[in-house]
């Protein structure tokens, strides 16, 4: 994998939106998150999908519609403030 790209299911467990890398993966399988990428809207069907930097994610978790955009990789799954510089959202709060 390159330092430009990153498994789905590994990057929504950095950027601390599972607890786990495995509820990740499953969450992924079920087909419960859309990519947008250039313009393009697709449902992420397996964990191994790869994210990019500008990619898009809108995923529902714990009665909250999540839209957020890609800013980084990554290196661990890091504290709080790490990961939330993972991504911005994409919601108008």
């Amino acid at each position: 994998m390159t330092d430009d790209a990153c498994r789905a299911d590994v990057w929504l467990w950095r950027a601390r939106f599972f607890k786990t890398r495995s509820m990740a993966a499953r969450y992924v399988e079920e087909g419960r998150v859309r990519l947008t990428r250039s313009g393009q809207e697709h449902r992420l069907d397996k964990p191994a999908r790869t994210v990019k930097v500008g990619d898009q994610l809108v995923f529902a978790l714990g009665g909250r519609l999540i839209a957020v955009t890609v800013e980084a990789m990554g290196e661990r799954r890091g504290p709080a403030p790490e990961a939330r510089a993972l991504y911005s959202s994409l919601d108008a709060d």
